[in-house]
């Protein structure tokens, strides 16, 4: 049987094959030249960060590594109407396409049936891919801080704060946290500042880094989930920083007990895909 440690790397170097594919379908500086027309990003960081109130982040995910195919009946547009009309905060979008099943193309399908804003999740390595989730309907991407250097997030973050996308850059341990919480990129307050909103890129006197902070109790290496990590993480995190916790949240409990904890938001995918009832189970989860 083949470590589960390998299902990182499998992921990363079909990533980088993609990427390859990508950029002779569609260059580069044709990205470039494409987002300078786009409306303004939905501002994500600030739809997620209500004081004294926990927001969710509702994923659309058709399969994951660990748990293959979840949900047959598959329609990310159908499934967006659903999550808005439950009243999420936020979308996230898988777009990883051969462990998740996932296509760039339902950004924008999601995009064009709902006034969320929306996280594009993905495997994003390289400057092409930021440009490509701006292009293709994104207002905030998902960096992943264990297979980032701290050069490369603060160059893929710069970048996005430049087309007006928001970071949600994800931890999984506390040298990871340690990373990200020394980039030389200012950590901004939980709400954000609505004029850097004006114009689909900010200006150089509105330059700013809108992120926040995911803590994803599942190891990527292992695929293992421990919701200790949450507990263990968020204590070290600024107060006033935006934090979002990912994986492993099941029940109203759950939630109830990152409340109280004080997190910002929490991203779940797997108990809803599972679901028959997608708007009743986002109901009983977040107790609305």
């Amino acid at each position: 049987m083949k470590s589960k440690k390998d299902v990182l790397k499998e992921i990363l170097a079909k990533k980088k094959e993609r990427i390859l594919l990508a950029k002779q379908n569609l260059p580069e500086e044709d990205l470039r030249a494409g987002v300078g027309n786009l409306a303004p990003c939905r501002p994500f960081i600030e739809a997620i960060s209500k004081p004294r109130f926990i927001s969710l982040i509702a994923e659309i995910k058709k399969a994951s590594p660990s748990c293959g195919v979840i949900r047959q009946e598959f329609n990310p547009q159908e499934i967006s109407g659903i999550y808005q009309e439950a009243g999420v905060q936020a979308i996230s979008v898988l777009t990883e396409e051969d462990f998740f099943q996932g296509n760039i193309s339902h950004l924008n399908e999601v995009r064009a049936v709902v006034s969320l804003p929306i996280l594009r999740k993905d495997f994003i390595l390289e400057p092409y891919q930021v440009y490509e989730s701006r292009y293709f309907g994104a207002d905030a991407i998902l960096l992943i801080a264990d297979i980032l250097s701290k050069e490369k997030l603060s160059e893929l973050m710069k970048i996005a704060s430049d087309l007006g996308l928001d970071c949600l850059v994800e931890v999984h341990d506390e040298k990871e946290l340690k990373k990200v919480l020394g980039l030389k990129v200012p950590l901004i307050p939980k709400v954000a500042t609505q004029e850097v909103r004006t114009s689909g890129s900010r200006s150089d006197s509105q330059k700013v880094a809108t992120f926040g902070i995911g803590i994803n109790n599942r190891d990527l290496h292992t695929l293992e989930v421990d919701s200790k990590t949450t507990e263990k993480l968020f204590i070290l995190t600024p107060k006033d920083q935006t934090v979002v916790v990912e994986s492993g949240i099941k029940s109203h409990q759950d939630v109830l007990f990152l409340k109280i904890l004080g997190v910002s938001a929490v991203l779940i995918g797997q108990a809803f895909m599972e679901a028959q009832d997608i708007k009743a189970k986002v109901e009983e989860i977040m107790g609305w």
